[in-house]
């Protein structure tokens, strides 16, 4: 039996800081004893909720079942190891796979080494047994595997996920410096919104705070445009059990009234665009409009991800241009809440008005903060 099968024990992976938050998602989602660590959850999971918690979390982007746990002081070691596996279980000669690995404190000291290793091991167990070897599929292989080396213990596991579950399937258009869509959903998540209330986002880009804010208020699946899960490979796979989560509870009717726009005509058209792409999207009112002109944001919950130096790559003031900024949230939108997402956080001092609070939220390596403002 695999590892897994004797424990139950999976890995979430997660962004920096919001591993707090994804261990709430899981316990929500039917996980057990879970647990945290640095950009990780570990939890326990049967059969049916493994499969909901890939096709339903927001904030996870990957989930790994582990099938072998062993020491690994060379790189003989780590290839014997991985040739004792009996890699028909998941794959066959004809299909593809790609490796991801990272390695600490350890003999072997170099991640992509590892995973050539590992590579050679699964290729020549095929070579060895058929004639044939599976191919390496860097970008959409038939099967995700990870690779973790830390103080010559080597953990080889399944991606369960198939990929990484950012990738929802709605963003088909896109512009400069998107923000990615796990952090859109966890800045959902942060503000506490309750999926009813009036939201806009005056400057909604491609629109992922739209569409995560949209999926979170009808209880759209985050993987409900996805088609490849990587626990069909698991020689336990149940179909029945996959077939009943992915029919389980109808989405609700779009309750709130959900807004976006953008000074930008190729912003609007993306947003709109990649709103179609999921039920009750066509529900959502996006125009074109300058911010600063907008005196209809009052009495309302505002979520925005404005534009900044590091994010453009642009030398403005824009140290100038969040004072005016929040000089505009301060006279035109009494009544409303803003969560602003501030992606380089030094900007944060030039808005003007005190925050409520302010949260650590990592975005495409950025140290960004997203900061609540009650506007009375």
């Amino acid at each position: 039996m695999y590892d897994y099968q004797t424990t139950s024990l999976f890995t979430a992976q997660v962004a920096d800081g919001i591993e707090e938050l994804a261990m709430a998602e899981l316990a929500g989602l039917g996980a057990t004893e879970c647990s945290r660590g640095f950009r990780f959850v570990r939890f326990k999971a049967d059969h049916q909720t493994l499969y909901r918690i890939v096709y339903r979390s927001r904030l996870v982007s990957r989930v790994l079942a582990p099938l072998a746990r062993f020491a690994c002081p060379t790189d003989q070691a780590l290839y014997a190891g991985a040739r004792d596996l009996r890699w028909s279980d998941f794959l066959n000669p004809d299909q593809t796979f790609a490796i991801f690995a990272n390695v600490s404190k350890s003999a072997i000291g170099h991640s992509q080494y590892a995973g050539l290793k590992l590579k050679d091991a699964v290729a020549d167990w095929f070579r060895d047994r058929t004639g044939r070897r599976p191919s390496v599929d860097p970008r959409e292989p038939d099967l995700w595997l990870h690779l973790h080396i830390h103080e010559d213990t080597a953990t080889i596991s399944l991606d369960v996920s198939g990929g990484s579950m950012h990738r929802r399937g709605y963003r088909v258009r896109s512009v400069d410096a998107p923000m990615g869509e796990t952090v859109a959903a966890a800045m959902i998540r942060m503000t506490g919104w309750d999926g009813r209330s009036p939201l806009i986002d005056p400057m909604c880009g491609s629109g992922t705070i739209l569409c995560e804010a949209l999926m979170h208020a009808t209880g759209l699946p985050a993987g409900l445009l996805r088609t490849n899960f990587g626990f069909t490979r698991l020689p336990d796979f149940n179909p029945r059990l996959w077939d009943s989560e992915r029919q389980d509870g109808p989405t609700a009717e779009l309750e709130a009234d959900l807004r976006g726009s953008d000074l930008d005509p190729a912003a609007v058209d993306a947003t709109r665009t990649n709103l179609s792409r999921l039920p009750g999207g066509d529900e959502v009112i996006v125009g074109r409009k300058d911010f600063f002109t907008r005196h209809d944001l009052t009495e309302t919950t505002i979520v925005c991800n404005p534009p900044y130096g590091i994010r453009l790559g642009r030398n403005d003031d824009m140290g100038a241009w969040f004072k005016q900024f929040g000089d505009h949230l301060k006279r035109h939108c009494q009544g409303s809440t803003a969560y602003i997402y501030f992606g380089e956080r030094s900007l944060l001092k030039h808005i003007g008005l005190k925050p409520e609070w302010k949260k650590p939220l990592k975005n495409g390596g950025l140290d960004g903060r997203l900061a609540k403002f009650a506007l009375y």
